[in-house]
């Protein structure tokens, strides 16, 4: 019954995540790693209720959207939520193409096209089976666990570091920045909307009484904290190898990855850089799949209507193939995730207005509490 929460979770280590949290590693050590715990903390409610809207309506948060809301609206959403789609696809894009020149020597642009082939081809899976897709990204989520796992036991933590981190904070207006573009890469808004899609059929035969829907409930409560969980472990081993690999912190480096690829290998051999970059790679597959089949919902959703995968995939490859010509990918990368950033409350706000209506709702309604906390949480990623 577990499965769509990991799918989610892919999304959170995408190479965004690699991009926000090693620059964050390598430019304040440990300064900002209380950002990455309650950016997953924030995650696991939201994933929640995504997930628990999807169960109790059958809908996804799309189609919510353009059922309950006037046509203005709707139409506004959906622009953002297609310029939220285009910022992930060309952050995952321009990952991937990182990763193959850093392993292969493949230029940037040629790296791009590769890229997106091959999430082509682990969508088509999707196409034909949902589960199987569901098994495809848990398997490729579990490799880059064992990858970091590796990386981390050549790098070793501070504890002291750690602790020091866990203190809100900041060092200057660039890490405000840094931290806004590390809330985008962790909380996505795109897999907000995929989520629900996902568990829209799941439960449709067990969700009429109020036993099952306490079963039901623990659950995707257990679905979302175990993906969540490996992926904040993630999010916060790339914090602490970029603190620990980089021998001197440079705020503002441009091309962070490239660096901590460097450094690795330096500094603990060629097979250590190796696994980075392998790591870099598979999220940047996984995450544009994901990316993709979000823009699929989105379409789907809020218009009705289905667009063609080689079209969707062309529209988001364009713009990244021109960055990767002309720009530092690192860089890029960091600003689509505060672009990202941007688009969470837009996603946000519709999750807890509809999860908080009985009458969308019915007894699956959230509890006083949950909403407030809802609130709390909005309010905060607005003012950040």
């Amino acid at each position: 019954m577990v499965g769509p929460a990991f799918v989610a979770a892919i999304a959170y280590i995408d190479p965004g995540n690699f991009a926000t949290n090693f620059s964050a590693g390598a430019s304040y050590g440990y300064r900002l790693f209380w950002v990455v715990i309650a950016s997953n903390s924030v995650a696991v409610l939201i994933q929640f209720l995504s997930a628990k809207l999807g169960v109790a309506t059958g809908r996804d948060l799309a189609t919510i959207c353009r059922d309950e809301f006037s046509r203005p609206v709707t139409v506004l959403l959906w622009l953002q939520a297609e310029a939220v789609a285009v910022a992930t696809d060309l952050a995952e894009v321009v990952g991937g193409a990182v990763a193959l020149r850093l392993l292969l020597g493949v230029p940037l642009v040629a790296g791009g096209v590769l890229t997106a082939l091959t999430s082509i081809a682990l969508l088509r899976i999707q196409n034909r089976s949902t589960r199987r897709f569901e098994a495809a990204i848990i398997v490729i989520l579990l490799a880059c666990a064992l990858a970091f796992g590796y990386l981390l036991s050549r790098t070793g933590a501070s504890a002291a570091g750690l602790a020091g981190g866990l203190l809100p904070g900041f060092a200057g207006n660039d890490s405000v920045l840094l931290a806004t573009g590390m809330l985008g890469a962790t909380v996505m808004p795109h897999v907000v909307f995929v989520h629900s899609a996902l568990t829209s059929d799941r439960y449709r035969q067990l969700r009429s009484t109020a036993g099952e829907r306490r079963a039901i409930l623990r659950v995707l409560k257990l679905d979302v904290l175990l993906a969540m969980g490996v992926a904040g472990l993630m999010n916060a081993a790339m914090l602490v190898i970029a603190a620990q690999g980089i021998g001197r912190h440079r705020p503002g480096a441009s091309d962070t990855l490239v660096e901590v690829h460097s450094q690795l290998g330096q500094r603990w051999g060629p097979s250590t850089a190796a696994v980075f970059a392998v790591a870099l790679l598979l999220s940047g597959v996984a995450s544009t799949a994901v990316g993709a089949y979000a823009g699929q919902v989105v379409m789907a959703g809020f218009l009705h209507r289905v667009v063609p995968l080689f079209l969707r995939r062309s529209v988001a490859l364009v713009p990244a193939l021109l960055l990767l010509s002309c720009a530092s990918p690192t860089t890029v990368l960091l600003w689509s995730q505060v672009a990202l950033s941007i688009g969470i409350p837009f996603t946000l706000l519709p999750l807890l207005i509809f999860t908080s209506r009985r009458t969308v709702m019915g007894p699956w309604v959230n509890r006083v509490a949950t909403t407030a906390l809802g609130l709390l949480i909005s309010v905060l990623i607005i003012a950040i």
